[in-house]
């Protein structure tokens, strides 16, 4: 049974729930949580996409993923940390919130994106929707995307336009 999400409003306010087939298929907008990852040097990580998700082979934001029906935003983060990059204990804190939308796969999808940052040190294990990471300073990764920018996800390029530039 595909999952259930609440379909929200621009200002992120629940309207009702519906399947996450259905969201995509209408264009619904639901939340997402995103979140980047840090370590106490300033370093960013990105993971490598799986060739059979969005964004395949580009890299994107370590934790990325849809906010079920009565969860609220943390739970959602603590579980896709869990599920993406296999961590428990870790300390957070909202960048913000933006709506982005796209059509990919033959779905759409209109999201809204909730933004953590996630500050640690420690190993990733990463779950099985990416392949590898790579570490940036932020001076490497701004100029690793002005040199090449099809290395990563369309969703990535626009969490760096909204919280990196």
């Amino acid at each position: 049974m595909d999952e259930e999400i609440d379909i929200v409003d621009e200002l992120g306010n629940i309207l009702y729930s519906i399947s996450k087939i259905e969201a995509h298929k209408k264009g619904l907008l639901h939340k997402t949580v995103i979140a980047e990852v840090i370590d106490s040097k300033g370093n960013i990580y990105l993971v490598k996409q799986s060739s059979d998700r969005q964004d395949a082979g580009q890299y994107v934001s370590p934790v990325g993923g849809h906010v079920k029906k009565g969860e609220t935003e943390e739970e959602a983060l603590v579980r896709e940390v869990l599920e993406e990059i296999g961590l428990t204990d870790f300390e957070y804190e909202l960048l913000g919130r933006e709506i982005f939308n796209r059509e990919v796969l033959g779905r759409i999808e209109n999201h809204f994106f909730i933004v953590f940052k996630i500050t640690t040190d420690k190993e990733f294990i990463l779950g099985d929707e990416a392949d590898d990471f790579e570490k940036f300073n932020k001076e490497q990764l701004i100029k690793e995307v002005m040199i090449n920018p099809k290395k990563f996800g369309n969703v990535f390029h626009f969490v760096f336009e909204k919280f990196y530039k």
